[in-house]
């Protein structure tokens, strides 16, 4: 019990998903002990028994997979995945192991999971369609049609599995890209405090009224006398910045980026697969919430936006680092709108194991009145 707590702790992923891998396995073997009851009223077959070997020991590795005993990437949330695949080829094997008459019965999830992961033209789709409208207790598929089936179900598993990795390969990146642009803000914090007398986030404004020049910078100001030169008045600036400019400048970026990141989630649906989605797209704005407000900072400075050269007061600067720093969200909707695409791609696994209720029969046509 201590070991299982321990590793539902660093668990990543929902545990609701691993929970639904473990009931799942539970209910398949159940069906597969019926289906060995029933093979034991008929005579002795060696394939049959081998399938039914087969379909219980990929249970038995669906379990593994998700088991607090597992290795390291139990914690990487594929365990879910890959007990997921585990389960799926069980499901073909009871599917091949089914009689015609069950078959039947299953004709609605396997259309449905079909028509979820496979285009309308495929030739596969169209051929379970077909036998999903044309079989029934009297006719039910053959051995050439239960093949089609399970070849189009392997392919539509297949095809699923594909999203979800694809989902998975995103997040990897988005983390990377994420502790990439965090120790790119902390080495622009840490240079701007061993640094910060050369590249001052500093501007020198003329103050109304005849008031002359001051050298403003995010935590100090400083009067510039009158008559001083450029020289001059790049050395005040240099003595008023401050070793924490850079990181408060960083800090209200972040702040800012925390804002736009909470005024997102009204946009991000939640998401059934077992990668923290949302989580990390959140992430990613805080980093770069606190390098956009020191390059914003250091394009007026520069002079880069016209208009905006000179910054009258702290006060000013502090304030344009929140409009910077909430101003990631113009590079990060990109990250959200293909992150939304990707979910919008995935189905929630295991949707073809659980029975649909077939179409109701369409009414029958009334008769026409005689005479008519």
């Amino acid at each position: 019990m201590e070991k299982w707590r321990r590793c539902r702790a660093g668990e990543s992923g929902p545990w609701e998903l691993r929970e639904g891998i473990r009931a799942r396995v539970s209910e398949l073997r159940g069906l597969l002990d019926d289906r060995q009851r029933e093979f034991a009223k008929e005579e002795g077959d060696g394939r049959k028994a081998d399938l039914l070997t087969q379909a219980r020991e990929e249970l038995d590795r669906a379990e593994e997979a998700v088991s607090p005993d597992h290795s390291s990437r139990y914690k990487l949330a594929s365990h879910v995945v890959v007990g997921q695949i585990h389960i799926d080829a069980a499901h073909n094997t009871l599917l091949r192991l089914s009689k015609p008459r069950d078959v039947v019965s299953m004709l609605p999830s396997v259309r449905a999971f079909v028509q979820e992961h496979m285009p309308p033209g495929d030739p596969r789709r169209v051929e379970v369609e077909r036998i999903a409208r044309t079989a029934s207790r009297e006719h039910p598929p053959s051995e050439q049609e239960r093949e089609t089936l399970l070849d189009a179900m392997g392919v539509a598993r297949q095809t699923s599995i594909r999203e979800t990795m694809r989902v998975r390969s995103f997040i990897y990146i988005v983390w990377w890209v994420m502790l990439g642009l965090t120790v790119m803000a902390v080495l622009v914090a840490l240079l701007g405090v061993v640094g910060h007398d050369e590249v001052p986030l500093c501007f020198t404004p003329e103050q109304p009224e005849g008031g002359g020049r001051v050298a403003v910078c995010p935590v100090g100001t400083e009067r510039i006398p009158e008559g001083a030169d450029t020289t001059e008045i790049s050395r005040i600036a240099a003595a008023t910045a401050r070793p924490v400019d850079y990181l408060v400048v960083e800090v209200v970026g972040l702040v800012a980026a925390c804002i736009a990141a909470a005024a997102t989630l009204r946009r991000i649906r939640g998401t059934a697969t077992p990668f923290e989605v949302p989580l990390t797209l959140a992430l990613l704005k805080l980093p770069t919430g606190a390098l956009t407000a020191v390059l914003g900072i250091l394009l007026m400075r520069g002079e880069f936006i016209p208009g905006l050269t000179y910054l009258d007061s702290s006060a000013q600067i502090i304030a344009w680092a929140v409009v910077f720093g909430y101003a990631q969200q113009v590079f990060t909707h990109f990250v959200d709108n293909q992150a939304q695409s990707l979910l919008s791609a995935v189905r929630t696994p295991g949707a073809a194991n659980h029975a649909a209720a077939p179409a109701p029969p369409p009414a029958p046509a009334e008769a026409a009145p005689k005479g008519a």
